[in-house]
């Protein structure tokens, strides 16, 4: 039986949202910083409760000549400090109503930003390389996302259309590479946020050239090979207060002389709101190796199931429960969002 896990109410920082609760505004310029921090506790196969935290930040500056937006943002999380590195974001952007989105720095592919994720209400970062895995240590290796990624630590390109009968589209084009001499990337969402049932559909492709000892999957080998192709899908579905989400990712390394970290990796999820209350039910699958013959095959299936009841427009609760790689596991802890 599982030890009731403690609630932890030490908060910190921050994660990027539509609106930001620090903004200044003064003849076109504008600054802001928003983001979210979470703290609480994770029993994992009834060992000693380990603390569980997660945050990010981001601060964005820009200034609005009318028809179009000049910017520069800046953001970090605690899943870069832990990779030892201090950005996730650093980019300049050139914003037009009538034309798009251009960002020229260090920041995920637009094949990354135009996925669509699966429904979550708690704070195990289930879309976002999941906190469950780095705590409970899968017994092989796991692809941790379900969206199109291509690394956030390379000299990159990204073009994205304003919507377009409901449709948006974007490329991207990384050099000057850490871990690779190029990448490209290209990715649509098609929305249709009318009428009492509102849909999204992402389709995505990426292909990186000459990856070594290239990082993109912190629970996966490092990956050399001489290329890696990746597709992506997503479907979002919500009807009154009912989301639910599928997606899928599968990536394949060509003559890799690494161990394997290629394979697929898919999910499924629902969510209901209620006033202040949220459930949500998840779904992963990752299986890895399976493209070729000799290499080691790992395959894991995670359930999690998430309830948060929100205090304010900035403090919430959650709870969540699951099992991963054949261990169960609860969480709990408190997040602010600003």
């Amino acid at each position: 039986m599982m030890r009731k896990t403690i609630l932890l109410a030490v908060l910190t920082a921050a994660v990027p949202g539509y609106a930001s609760a620090f903004s200044w505004r003064h003849d076109g310029a504008e600054l802001k910083l928003s983001g979210y921090g979470s703290a609480g506790m994770i029993d994992a196969d009834d060992r000693k409760p380990d603390f569980l935290g997660d945050w990010r930040i981001r601060g964005e500056g820009n200034y609005d000549a009318g028809g179009s937006r000049m910017g520069l943002v800046y953001a970090i999380d605690a899943q870069t400090v832990d990779s030892d590195e201090y950005i996730d974001d650093l980019f300049m952007f050139w914003q037009s109503r009538d034309y798009g989105r251009v960002e020229l720095g260090m920041t995920e592919s637009a094949a990354g930003k135009l996925g669509l994720g699966l429904p979550d209400v708690g704070a195990m970062r289930v879309n976002d390389n999941p906190l469950f895995y780095k705590k409970i240590n899968p017994g092989g290796p796991v692809i941790s996302d379900g969206i199109i990624d291509s690394g956030d630590q390379s000299l990159r390109l990204n073009m994205v259309t304003n919507p377009i009968s409901g449709a948006q589209y974007g490329v991207s084009v990384a050099t000057f590479a850490k871990g690779f001499d190029y990448a490209l990337d290209a990715g649509a969402k098609f929305r249709r946020p009318a009428g009492k049932t509102k849909t999204a559909f992402s389709v995505a492709a990426s292909f990186i050239d000459n990856p070594d000892d290239f990082s993109a999957e912190p629970y996966a080998p490092n990956l050399t090979a001489a290329w890696r192709a990746q597709g992506a899908v997503g479907v979002n579905v919500q009807y009154n207060s009912w989301m639910f989400g599928v997606n899928g990712r599968a990536i394949y390394d060509h003559d890799a002389l690494s161990p394997a970290s290629d394979g697929l990796s898919a999910g499924a999820g629902v969510s209901y709101d209620i006033l202040n209350y949220s459930l949500s039910l998840s779904y992963i699958l990752s299986s890895v190796g399976i493209w070729h013959d000799g290499d080691e095959r790992y395959t894991d299936n995670t359930v999690i199931g998430s309830f948060r009841y929100k205090y304010s427009a900035n403090v919430d609760g959650w709870t969540s429960i699951g099992v991963s790689s054949k261990t169960p596991f609860v969480a709990a802890g408190l997040r602010l969002t600003f």
